[in-house]
């Protein structure tokens, strides 16, 4: 049992106000694995204060010192890379060798795109010719609160606390409950790469707790979050009373449109891509909407896809999905699955309950409904779960009519060799990020949606510049 009840506040560990013990569940065998304190009032307060009292001395730190103390982090995450996918696996269920290949990796990916994006930052810049003496100067906005969610832990850290680093801003996250270790760990290279005091500070808490509490303070002049469309909400009505700026990465409820002339490997790349992470990934793309002449083949590739997908335990390596990440999270996926069956979708692959051969752990049948109709309660809300919804369209227009039917906008994804109608299709619909034939998004491409998705952007240079204030100078001297 790991026990870990300390917070990381002005530059050390220190041990909460008042302890309130909170267990950290593994997924795969449903055991404790480790104990946390959740933080109350006085640990915020302190928190904030600390970055409060370093902001001045960071905000002033010349751009290349800040540039520097990031590289220091990246530093040490090579020396510890296997202790933090270690810690994901344990604590929100991916799969160990995933853990290593995609949940760590997230934090250098992140890092070293941000680094490229920061060099193309003009600090202090002309506004243009025909004002000679008027200057745009790109300032950080402040104390910032991050709010990070379980399911891809360290990827959400690392877009929100490295940008805030680098535009000047001194933080305070708050990591979910469920996945706090890798967080800790992170804490830890933040205090290896030597940054001062107060600048990075970590209190672990629950949403209603800190997470309000930092979405309140008065001293805190941002929130960035990642989470649920409800939690978003929430947070945005408590942030409007100390006028923050607010910036959200919420829920989707991806479509991927397939077209009878898409490549062969389609279907099956949109089924593993929703299946990866056991279906935890907002922009998962789990309405499947295919092109009528080729949407019964397309069934059967899906329903033998999802049936091959192999379900085990986060701590066993191989090409496998875990299980997803608690009981709370188990008990919804079964109940949308129960919804779909009497709503009237035909069950192709998986079903309710635990797969064959397990008796405990949060495991999910990997699970392919056909036949689904719009309006469907799993063809509209958000599942978070390795369930897929099959739906039949005709023609172009029904496509994005379909596919923008909903109250999200996250991602949204075309199959077709056709060219001329991916450009058209890339368009048309309403979402943030397009994907198109399996082409991921280049480095530096910001990430983020529109409508309930949330409008935040992050990554590049766009997740930067929103930790940064604009400030207009007129008169300046050109001469000084």
């Amino acid at each position: 049992m790991i026990t870990r009840r300390e917070f990381y506040i002005n530059g050390r560990w220190t041990a909460p106000a008042m302890p309130r013990d909170c267990q950290v569940i593994d997924p795969s065998t449903e055991e404790p694995c480790a104990v946390i304190s959740l933080g109350d009032q006085a640990d915020t307060d302190a928190a904030v204060a600390a970055a409060r009292a370093a902001l001045p001395l960071w905000a002033a730190t010349p751009p290349a010192a800040r540039r520097a103390a990031v590289v220091r982090i990246l530093d040490q995450y090579n020396a510890r890379v296997e202790d933090l996918a270690a810690a994901i696996s344990l604590e929100m269920g991916a799969p160990i060798d995933m853990a290593r290949t995609s949940q760590a990796p997230c934090l250098p990916w992140h890092l070293n795109n941000f680094l490229t994006a920061f060099d193309q930052i003009e600090w202090i810049r002309p506004l243009g010719l025909h004002s000679p003496t008027t200057r745009i100067a790109m300032e950080p906005i402040g104390v910032v609160g991050l709010i990070t969610p379980w399911n891809w832990p360290m990827n959400q850290i690392a877009l929100k606390v490295i940008p805030a680093l680098l535009a000047g801003c001194t933080c305070v996250l708050k990591p979910s409950e469920e996945s706090p270790l890798s967080a800790m760990i992170f804490a830890e290279f933040c205090h290896g790469a030597g940054l001062p005091s107060g600048v990075f500070n970590l209190v672990n808490g629950d949403g209603a707790g800190v997470g309000s509490q930092l979405s309140s303070h008065p001293d805190v002049e941002m929130i960035s979050f990642t989470g649920s469309t409800r939690a978003g909400r929430a947070i945005s009505l408590t942030a409007a009373q100390t006028l923050k700026r607010v910036t959200l990465e919420l829920g989707g409820k991806g479509a991927n449109l397939i077209f009878a002339d898409a490549d062969e490997k389609a279907v099956e790349r949109g089924v593993r891509h929703l299946m990866n992470n056991s279906g935890q990934s907002c922009n998962a793309p789990s309405r499947m909407l295919v092109e009528r002449p080729y949407y019964e083949r397309a069934i059967t590739i899906a329903s033998e896809v999802a049936n091959s997908i192999k379900v085990g335990s986060a701590h066993e390596s191989g090409k496998h999905i875990g299980p997803v990440v608690n009981k709370r999270q188990w008990n919804q996926i079964q109940t949308f699955i129960q919804q779909g069956i009497d709503e009237g979708a035909r069950l192709v692959a998986g079903g309710p309950g635990l797969p064959e051969g397990f008796n405990r752990g949060f495991y999910v049948k990997p699970t392919v409904f056909a036949d689904v109709r719009p309006g469907m309660t799993v063809e509209r809300q958000e599942i978070f779960g390795p369930v897929l919804c099959m739906i039949p369209f005709d023609t172009e227009a029904e496509a994005v009519q379909i596919a923008n039917d909903t109250a999200y906008g996250l991602t949204n994804y075309v199959q077709s060799q056709d060219g001329a109608r991916r450009n058209r299709l890339a368009r048309q619909l309403r979402s943030g990020m397009v994907e198109m034939n399996g082409v991921a998004r280049g480095a530096g491409a910001p990430f983020g949606g529109v409508k309930s998705s949330g409008r935040a952007r992050e990554g590049g240079v766009w997740g930067i510049e929103e930790f940064l204030e604009v400030k207009a100078i007129s008169g300046w001297d050109i001469a000084a």
